[in-house]
């Protein structure tokens, strides 16, 4: 589940489908980390996030409001097509209508498990035997996350859009819908396999995994992020290549690029791309370019 669970956290692609839980009494003040790369004439935030989130936890002012307030434009992983779009992107890269049933490429010692955690997420069999066992993994991430009350609506991704909108600036995406689903479809049979199983096994510690993450996130140590998210992707060097390491690349490209045009920009992808070692700003000293903490 660590593994799913950190798939779940590096990519915004996922059914914006959970229902959210009641606004605690008090809200609870979060320092998620924040850097900054800039020279002359070019200032970028780098804001690492957790794509769902629990309501009630306040992390949009401070150092992060000041930054992105100072910025003209919004940067995200992806901009989020309508539902529309994405069912028809979902349905023609998430299923196969024509291959093996799912639960019968599953070991039998999983297929049970499966079945019965598939059923307990109100998915039925017809939907679930023909997923592809990437998509198969992370709707079984998302599932018991939904539960306990994660929700994207909560998440940073959907706040900074709506902060954006309302002040007029521009929003960009590094990646697309279809791009973001086609890293986990460029996995191997092997490797998508691993995941779904090694979902199954850790499912039940879900609750402490992703809220372990989570805490790490809101107290600002990104180094407790990588050790509960990059580290679990050791033992599956192929899915650490396409869903950190080789993106980390892209994005620190896509920075020295646009650090060439003036303005001030605020960049928001998933805490696990801005910790541990590789995160985008170990990539960026490729470009002779160095990420400094910022101070809350």
């Amino acid at each position: 589940m660590k593994i799913a669970a950190t798939a779940l956290a590096l990519l915004l692609a996922l059914p914006a489908c959970a229902q959210q839980a009641p606004a605690p009494a008090t809200a609870q003040d979060a320092d998620p980390a924040l850097w900054v790369v800039k020279d002359r004439d070019t200032t970028i935030y780098l804001f690492g996030t957790v794509h769902v989130l629990k309501p009630g936890l306040s992390w949009f002012d401070e150092a992060v409001k000041t930054a992105f307030d100072q910025s003209q434009t919004l940067v995200l992983e992806m901009v989020e097509p309508d539902a529309a779009t994405q069912q028809k992107v979902v349905a023609a890269t998430a299923f196969d209508p024509a291959g093996t049933p799912l639960t019968q490429r599953l070991p039998p010692n999983y297929r049970g498990a499966f079945a019965r955690a598939m059923n307990d997420g109100g998915v039925p069999a017809a939907a679930y035997d023909r997923m592809r066992p990437w998509f198969a993994a992370v709707t079984l991430s998302l599932l018991p996350i939904q539960k306990l009350g994660y929700d994207p609506a909560n998440g940073p991704e959907k706040v900074l859009g709506a902060a954006a909108k309302a002040a007029g600036k521009p929003v960009v995406g590094l990646e697309t819908f279809e791009g973001q689903l086609g890293v986990f479809g460029g996995l191997s049979q092997n490797a998508q396999m691993a995941l779904l199983e090694s979902t199954l096994d850790e499912l039940p510690k879900v609750d402490a995994t992703f809220g372990t993450l989570v805490d790490a996130w809101a107290t600002g140590n990104p180094a407790g992020v990588a050790k509960e998210m990059n580290e679990s992707l050791k033992d599956s060097p192929e899915v650490a290549k396409a869903l950190l390491t080789d993106r980390n690349k892209q994005w620190a490209g896509w920075i020295a690029k646009r650090m060439t045009q003036p303005g001030t920009v605020f960049v928001a992808v998933g805490a696990g791309h801005l910790a541990g070692v590789g995160s985008v700003q170990d990539q960026l000293g490729a470009y002779r370019l160095k990420a400094v903490r910022v101070k809350y």
